[in-house]
């Protein structure tokens, strides 16, 4: 099995780039805050918060009687959030360092409990998903998103034909959202958790590519940066050439950035598996 804990604050900062080039333009829209009902006084967890490009706006709001924490393993994202919060001037929101799967707060202390792209990181997602349950308050909501099927393709295959051809052995590289990249998979992480009655969302979206240099960009910010940052210089002129023809020679204008939600809300009786 491979061990993404160990690489996990590297993958988040490639992730939290990511964010910014989703196709909404804004990550509230992907976070999906909103699902949640987020009302003035709520207290709200986002768990693999970043920069907290979804937290600042949970901030926002649930007011100034409601609290936001932003919790993530990678420091740097946690110092941006944290000036990001005070150019806002938000004074009901805090940033801490703080693993998912084990977590200090104690049982149902939030009314909100969020993790957008972050929970296809751990090797047990389903041990992940209970303790972010476990924080859940009753008649709270959870909510998680992950990436759906066929992430920036049409150009995805012609990124991984480029890289078999410099570099063979690092063919078809690991993306752990693969593995819940569709509705049943996703709820099947989510029953063996124990969460209730999840409704999941599929949405389809489309980032446009405004320019052929604008590919690099995405590359660089999205998990394939791992990929990408093993290769020699030469090798890597060699991937972004071919990936600049293949856009320009087929006109390619957008590419999926298809997302999956999936929200519950806690029984007043909650029961743990």
């Amino acid at each position: 099995m491979r061990k993404l804990g160990l690489r996990l604050p590297i993958m988040r900062r490639q992730i939290s780039t990511m964010h910014r080039h989703s196709a909404s333009g804004t990550i509230s829209d992907v976070g999906r805050f909103e699902l949640a009902s987020l009302s003035s006084g709520s207290r709200v967890l986002d768990v693999c918060c970043g920069a907290g490009a979804s937290a600042l706006p949970a901030a926002e709001a649930v007011g100034p009687t409601g609290n936001v924490i932003g919790a993530d393993l990678a420091n740097e994202l946690l110092a941006l959030a944290r000036t990001k919060a005070i150019q806002r001037r938000l004074a009901n929101i805090e940033f801490e360092i703080g693993d998912m799967l084990s977590l200090r707060f104690p049982t149902e202390t939030f009314d909100a409990v969020a993790c957008v792209f972050g929970i296809f990181f751990l090797p047990d997602m389903a041990m992940a998903v209970r303790e972010l349950w476990r924080c859940v308050c009753p008649g709270g909501q959870l909510a998680v998103t992950t990436w759906g099927p066929n992430l920036i393709e049409p150009v995805n295959d012609a990124f991984w034909r480029a890289i078999r051809d410099v570099r063979p052995d690092l063919y078809k590289g690991f993306n752990p959202w693969d593995r819940i990249a569709d509705p049943a998979s996703l709820r099947k992480i989510l029953d063996e958790a124990g969460v209730a009655s999840p409704k999941i969302i599929a949405e389809n979206r489309l980032h446009p590519i405004k320019s052929a240099e604008a590919w690099g960009t995405i590359v660089l910010g999205s998990g394939y940066r791992g990929t990408i940052e093993q290769l020699n210089l030469a090798e890597r002129q060699k991937v972004k050439e071919a990936n600049l023809a293949f856009i320009r020679d087929e006109k390619i204008s957008a590419i999926e950035t298809n997302v999956l939600y999936a929200l519950a809300t806690k029984p007043q009786t909650a029961n743990f598996k």
